[in-house]
């Protein structure tokens, strides 16, 4: 079998149907003119065909034989016939039915092309990704929506199945004394996940987050453990430290990875004894302390290279969860974007031309979950009350919006440019004739739903240019 090569730059094979480990999904993942709105799954399963276009109002169904989907999307840029998927030999295709649009697969503008894994799929001013294999229940619904999902915890909250599977097992973990592990690539959200284990805990203490590389080695056995006054020069008061300020709580060993050997040794003795000894006391005070670790490095290579003792990785592994990175989860994109901006935007209404929203969909995002925050904030604030534009984003996330040119690309460029140039003889007219769309779609030789599709499409009221006291249009 030949390999094929997916958004993410890894190899994934072409098995036989029959032999997949999960179902085919394609998720809503972004609405550029409404990225709060709740993003969708779509279950492909014993499906031979998904049909996206225009409709009034977003939903889907299936056809009188039950093996077509219809997915329809209130959006003026994309046709009633836009696109469709096509199971052909064990293969997803994405075929364009004739859109005046065009449809994008990864950024390229697309007549027919063959899925991938994680590939993103444009369809007007709605981003979709395609994912091959995802486990899910037998029962599941057809369609979800993310206001539809019951997350243990507002941070836990994903429409990836087997992202929620993970999710879910936190759950009873967290009711008890079992020591977690959260692994992921920096910025994947692993203290999020902390948060939510303390959270779904109940237990009564603080959460108390270290992180074990950005404090001196010299200070960090002060630090964690506390110190009595006078037991070295410069404790001038009694400090309780980092473990016993997190008694009956959570305490967040970040980077638990770039602990010093010294930290180590005593860090396990109190978890083995549940007792912390200061510095210059000369008896140990019990200790309640729940342990959560993380670390971006692989802790059982760490520990294979002796960087990391066995014995206390064995005390602190108690369950471990590893977090996908933000460019292996596109299909929470949307989900994630919209609860950033709900954090940064208050009240703002925000949305995003296409190309920003395409740039950010094909973006690696090697910092992940904060990177993108930050990306966000700094968009919110260059864009003003407009709308979030491609430079206002980084230069680095500019650049892999961008497609190498080509006849199709041209196309897409000169059909742009047309739309441009209609949006102005649409204006011209309309202040020619203030505001009478009949009589402008009498001066365009057009149907007059037609000069209305376009009035929408290029967001143009012609309320605003008719005559005062004006009661009609037509």
């Amino acid at each position: 079998m030949a390999p094929s090569r997916n958004l993410s730059g890894t190899e994934e094979y072409v098995s036989p149907a029959g032999a997949r480990s999960g179902d085919p999904h394609l998720f809503l993942a972004f609405d550029c003119s409404a990225p709060f709105a709740p993003s969708r799954r779509y279950l492909l399963r014993g499906m031979r065909s998904a049909t996206i276009g225009r409709g009034e109002h977003l939903r889907s169904f299936s056809t009188e034989d039950s093996a077509s989907l219809r997915i329809e999307v209130a959006d003026s840029w994309a046709s009633t016939r836009h696109a469709q998927l096509r199971l052909v030999m064990g293969r997803w295709i994405l075929e364009d039915l004739g859109s005046k649009n065009g449809t994008r697969v990864n950024g390229a503008p697309v007549k027919s092309s063959a899925l991938a894994d994680g590939d993103v799929l444009e369809v007007g001013h709605n981003f979709f990704v395609f994912r091959r294999e995802l486990k899910v229940d037998g029962d599941s619904a057809q369609e979800l929506k993310a206001d539809e999902l019951c997350p243990p915890h507002l941070g836990l909250a994903t429409l990836n199945p087997e992202l929620a599977v993970r999710f879910s097992a936190l759950v009873p973990v967290a009711s008890s004394m079992v020591s977690v592990v959260v692994q992921g690539e920096t910025g994947t959200g692993k203290e999020v996940v902390a948060r939510a284990v303390h959270e779904l805990s109940k237990r009564k203490g603080a959460f108390v987050a270290v992180n074990c590389g950005a404090i001196p080695e010299t200070l960090l056995e002060a630090e964690l453990f506390g110190y009595q006054k006078g037991a070295f020069s410069g404790a001038v008061q009694n400090y309780v430290g980092l473990i016993r300020s997190a008694d009956r709580g959570t305490l967040f060993l970040d980077e638990i990875g770039d602990l010093p050997p010294a930290p180590q040794v005593s860090l396990l003795r109190v978890l083995q004894e549940r007792r912390v000894m200061p510095l210059g006391m000369g008896r140990s005070i019990p200790v309640d302390v729940r342990i959560c670790s993380a670390s971006h490095q692989n802790l059982e290579q760490l520990v294979s290279r002796q960087m990391l003792r066995e014995d206390l990785f064995g005390r602190i592994s108690g369950f471990s969860i590893a977090l996908p990175s933000l460019r292996q989860r596109r299909e929470d994109l949307g989900l994630i974007i919209s609860a950033l901006l709900q954090r940064a935007s208050a009240s703002r209404k925000v949305v995003f031309e296409r190309k920003a929203a395409r740039a950010i969909f094909l973006y690696d995002w090697p910092r992940n979950i904060r990177e993108l925050e930050k990306c966000l904030e700094a968009a919110l604030a260059l864009a003003g009350h407009g709308p979030i534009a491609v430079e206002h984003l980084p230069g680095s996330v500019q650049g892999s919006g961008s497609v190498a040119g080509g006849a199709a690309t041209q196309a897409a460029e000169a059909r742009q440019s047309e739309d441009d140039g209609r949006r102005e003889r649409l204006v011209e007219l309309l202040v020619e004739h203030r505001g009478n769309v009949s009589a402008v779609a009498r001066a365009l030789g057009k149907a007059r739903v037609q000069v209305r599709r376009w009035l929408a499409r290029h967001v143009i009221d012609p309320n605003q240019y008719r005559k005062p006291k004006a009661s009609s249009d037509s």
